[in-house]
């Protein structure tokens, strides 16, 4: 989601009102719902907790609520905007700002190692969180945190652990690159247009091992195992088991009989390697539950 400050809202300190009439409607087809309380702005942007000189990008700025607290920050700041218009907008109000005219979903998150202990922060849009977040946590290779307002359902599949109801592909995937951790959750009043649901904000950090030279096997295997989530690891993998796949349930005390959604991220990865993905299986995928910077 992208944010706006509530134009001559009370308690606005730290946070100037934003001439609304020159914006169009927020768009659907972007997922465009503005923040109108800027008590949340700030308690967003503090959860980051920059220190002087971090670089910052911004992902979905949109009207500038986050930006205009972020400007102030003693340190290079970017934003990576889709929207054509608020894009013309965000450079003419925030210059000292870098303005990134892009996609998330299609940018080259690669560059990112340019910019050493960067934090990337943004209030991202219900139909493209997943799937972005799947590329961001994966292929950014030098970051120092990840804060994102999320739907809370998404927030709690992104800290999920092994066993429990919302632990999925999307949780085993992550959690094979970053820690994750729920920080608050964000009621729907405080948007317009109101979202029917809550939103949450979720915080990532990098694991000191994560599973960037296993990525395109533990894209195969979460792709494979979750997509058959309620039947048994033998079942679903009846086509793949090996005399190398028995040796690692013994190993690790697997039973044939467990469901992935019992098995950690560092069980998926240890199998993913075990596996043998072969004849173009062992492609990098998209997040199967949902199908360069200045």
């Amino acid at each position: 989601m992208t944010v706006v400050p509530s134009a001559g809202s009370n308690g606005n300190a730290g946070c100037p009102a934003v001439d609304r009439s020159s914006f169009f409607a927020p768009k659907r087809s972007l997922g465009q719902n503005f923040l109108s309380d800027p008590n949340i702005c700030r308690r967003i942007v503090a959860s980051l907790e920059l220190a002087p000189g971090d670089p910052v990008l911004e992902i979905g700025p949109g009207r500038g609520a986050l930006t205009r607290i972020l400007a102030g920050h003693d340190g290079p700041v970017m934003a990576l905007e889709k929207d054509s218009e608020l894009v013309t907008w965000i450079k003419a109000e925030f210059p000292a700002v870098g303005v990134v005219h892009a996609d998330g979903l299609d940018f080259c998150w690669e560059g990112t190692r340019r910019l050493p202990g960067l934090s990337l922060i943004g209030n991202l849009p219900y139909n493209v969180a997943s799937p972005m977040i799947w590329e961001m946590v994966s292929r950014c290779r030098s970051f120092r945190s990840m804060l994102f307002m999320v739907q809370k359902e998404v927030a709690l599949r992104l800290t999920a652990k092994e066993g429990s109801r919302t632990y999925g592909a999307l949780s085993a995937w992550v959690g094979n690159f970053v820690r994750g951790e729920y920080v608050f959750t964000v009621p729907p009043h405080v948007f317009r247009p109101q979202p029917k649901v809550d939103s949450a904000i979720v915080r990532f950090l990098p694991r000191p091992d994560p599973a960037w030279e296993d990525a395109a096997a533990l894209s195969w295997t979460v792709k494979i195992l979750f997509q058959q989530r309620r039947k048994q690891l033998g079942t679903i993998l009846k086509a793949h088991w090996s005399e190398a796949v028995e040796t690692w349930c013994g190993e690790r005390g697997v039973d044939r009989r467990v469901r992935p959604e019992e098995l950690s991220p560092d069980a998926l990865r240890s199998l993913a390697r075990v596996l043998d993905p072969k004849n173009g299986a062992a492609k990098s995928v998209k997040c199967p539950s949902e199908q360069g910077l200045p």
